[in-house]
């Protein structure tokens, strides 16, 4: 909770407005909503489209009220399913960066889960005493592990802080101008944390690759939005059950019998 303070304090003193969906951003809100106006001659009518029902995170309740069904989440973001009992995301500007937060906190969480099971695998040493064992990080020491933390995590870390307030900035303004950045690293989807692209969708998960330009596909997009957010929350759920493991002297092998 400490954490979620310290991160909505930083928000709440850089009152950005692009953040909290102010002037432009409302004005094209109010001109889109009255876009669904028809009008046939003398006749007018409004056309209103049915949102989907919303899903909920614990289905069973049926009973309203924010616990259960918060009027600030309208099931537009990837996997929401209502889940926010403290009221973290009535600001929309905080709601922004809790997203962006469990996305790459989900993401390191299922690396680290593969990690883990990978590494304790192939060297046999607990994943919580690998860093004061020089045999489980060999050819590798200590300091030069740590040098690459700090240096190269910490200037991928504070570029995508600076992309986070100013979306696609560092796509362009990237320190290898040989690699064509451009090309390569711009947002293809368009959408913050989902950047796309030849070079972050090699694979062409989610879109297809023509005339060596890159195409999102929507519908794909979307559905593996859900399926990395649900994937991600389980990751987390399962490095939370690996620390209480450690506590106890613990592996997720040993605890598997294996």
């Amino acid at each position: 909770m400490a954490g979620a303070a310290a991160s909505g304090a930083v928000l709440n003193g850089l009152g950005s407005s692009f953040l909290r969906g102010t002037g432009d951003k409302r004005r094209l809100l109010g001109s889109s909503a009255t876009a669904t106006r028809v009008t046939t001659g003398a006749r007018k009518s409004v056309v209103v489209a049915a949102l989907p029902p919303k899903k909920s995170w614990i289905p069973g309740v049926k009973a309203g009220g924010n616990f259960t069904d918060p009027e600030w989440l309208d099931g537009s973001l990837p996997g929401d399913y209502g889940f926010d009992p403290l009221g973290l995301g009535k600001d929309p500007a905080f709601l922004k960066w809790y997203r962006e937060a469990e996305l790459i906190h989900g993401r390191w969480a299922m690396a680290a889960v593969v990690g883990i099971f990978v590494g304790q695998a192939w060297s046999g040493i607990p994943w919580f005493e690998a860093g004061a064992d020089p045999g489980a990080i060999a050819p590798f020491s200590f300091g030069s592990l740590l040098g690459t933390q700090l240096i190269l995590m910490g200037w991928v870390e504070s570029k995508r802080w600076v992309d986070f307030f100013n979306p696609e900035s560092q796509s362009v303004e990237w320190a290898t101008p040989w690699s064509r950045t451009a090309e390569n690293f711009s947002n293809a989807t368009g959408e913050q944390g989902y950047p796309g692209g030849k070079f972050f969708d090699p694979l062409g998960l989610a879109g297809t690759i023509q005339n060596g330009v890159y195409i999102a596909d929507t519908e794909k997009l979307e559905r593996l939005k859900v399926a990395e957010i649900k994937h991600a929350r389980l990751a987390m759920v399962a490095m939370l059950i690996f620390y209480f493991e450690a506590g106890q002297g613990k592996t997720p092998l040993g605890a598997l019998g294996l």
